[in-house]
């Protein structure tokens, strides 16, 4: 057996096996590019008159994370000047705020802010 040590032979009792190490590979992660800020979009709140100030200012806290005070100052310069930007935001959630004033029959449209 201890011929067999000398000799680099680990086929004995000794069970000693040679382990090969694992290649390791060349490649890489693929390179991403940082996340880029959407481009930002108005959404104004246009006047109109058959809608109650009260209800405006209700579906605005409703369906924005604006405040009741906030609210009231943004309907009362869409009363007085025709439109308010109420918040900006990207495009696709302004498409969604759009809608769902829509929906409420209020009237809103959104715009490139830049």
């Amino acid at each position: 057996m201890a011929d067999q040590e000398k000799s680099g032979d680990s086929s004995g009792a000794s069970g000693a096996a040679a382990v090969a190490k694992p290649k390791k590979s060349r490649r890489t992660a693929p390179k991403q590019a940082p996340p880029q800020v959407l481009p930002p979009w108005k959404v104004l709140l246009h006047n109109d008159d058959k809608n109650d100030i009260l209800f405006v200012v209700a579906t605005i806290v409703e369906l924005t994370p604006l405040n009741e005070q906030d609210a009231k100052l943004r309907t009362l310069e869409a009363h007085e000047t025709g439109v308010a930007l109420l918040l900006t935001t990207h495009k696709e959630r302004a498409e969604l705020y759009k809608d769902q004033f829509h929906s409420k029959g209020l009237t809103v449209s959104i715009e490139p802010a830049g």
